[in-house]
């Protein structure tokens, strides 16, 4: 059954352009609506409206979608994070026979993003379905009066990263033994200075590691910022043996993008053991796992050292991703089909 969908989401770069795609690929005709172009192109304007929670940008964005369709026929309003997105415009698609789905990776009920997340705790007793990736977040999406709350994994996408074929050539400037890829965060320094002294290989990508208090020590390892395209993500994924995976715990995470991307490009995932990251792989066979530093250190060791077990892992786990079926479009689909046709299990909460 093909859909007819208004897509809300940030714009382009980011996790939910795939997302956007993935609903193209289900057949859906999908007419997708940005923010950022009609926020102001200030480089504070941004930070201004998130840290004020979206109450002075949600009403002049949700005129403009609401200008927009208001005189045609849709079946779903899909709102991708929602953090400018309120009650106004949510209760006038449900007015036009609409239904609303909100599809939120970030923890909109933590502490870690301060008044971010204000006008998004507002509007949630106005969507039909809300899907999120903690399991608390279910529970507290309900509390606030959503009418259905649903756990779904974060998931990977069958195009972004998909293994590619590259050639030697154009891996050799991204290999490396052990790869953490991923933006500066508290605590990530210390955690990666001690893999160092360790004596684990270490190469570090991503974005702001120069406000590390540790960046001095972790300066020789640090080799790029943010990776700027799909392909060059894969790359450096891909040209590594091994990915650490760390979690935002400011975030509640169990699990993360990582945590499914990186098998899913045929490489080693070795990343905190929570009870999600156990679900979804077993352990020493499909990925591994770790409860501090020093065995994070050794797993990597271990591996290095064994390249027969580090390729039949990489194996493994790719097939895993496959069977788990944690990708876009099998789980995007299950998100409409519950919008549509509500919770068939035989208990809802």
């Amino acid at each position: 059954m093909s859909l007819r969908i208004v897509y809300l989401y940030s714009g382009a770069g980011e996790t939910n352009v795939q997302r956007l795609e993935a609903l193209k690929r289900l057949g859906h005709s999908v007419e997708s609506i940005a923010w950022k172009p009609l926020m102001s192109s200030h480089a504070k304007a941004e930070l201004f409206h998130r840290e004020t929670g979206g109450v002075f940008f949600a009403r002049r964005y949700d005129q403009a979608v609401w200008e927009q369709i208001k005189g045609r026929d849709f079946d779903i309003l899909w709102v991708d994070h929602g953090e400018f997105t309120s009650p106004w415009l949510l209760r006038r698609v449900r007015d036009k026979g609409m239904k609303s789905v909100l599809f939120n990776v970030d923890d909109g009920f933590g502490w870690r993003d301060r008044l971010l997340w204000t006008t998004f705790k507002r509007a949630i007793k106005e969507y039909d379905l809300v899907a999120v990736r903690r399991q608390p977040n279910v529970g507290e999406a309900l509390a606030r009066g959503a009418r259905d709350a649903m756990f779904v994994w974060r998931p990977a996408d069958e195009i972004a990263h998909r293994r590619r074929d590259f050639t030697e050539e154009e891996l050799a400037p991204y290999r490396s033994d052990v790869l953490f890829l991923g933006t500066w965060m508290k605590g990530r320094g210390a955690f990666l200075n001690e893999l160092i002294r360790l004596g684990v290989p270490l190469t570090i990508v991503g974005g702001r590691w120069n406000k590390a208090p540790e960046f001095e020590d972790l300066k020789p390892y640090v080799r790029s910022g943010h990776t700027k395209s799909d392909d060059e993500y894969a790359k450096w994924v891909q040209a590594a043996k091994i990915c650490i995976g760390l979690l935002s715990h400011g975030n509640r995470d169990l699990h993360t993008g990582r945590s499914i991307e990186v098998p899913m490009l045929g490489t080693v995932l070795c990343a905190e053991r929570t009870t999600e990251h156990l679900e979804l792989y077993c352990e020493g066979v499909e990925a591994v796992f770790w409860d501090d530093a020093a065995e994070c250190a050794q797993k990597c060791k271990e591996l290095l050292a064994d390249p027969g077990r580090l390729a039949a892992m990489a194996d493994a786990g790719l097939r895993r991703v496959y069977e788990n079926k944690t990708l876009n479009e099998p789980i995007l689909a299950k998100i409409l089909d519950r919008a549509l046709h509500g919770d068939t299990s035989a208990a809802k909460r």
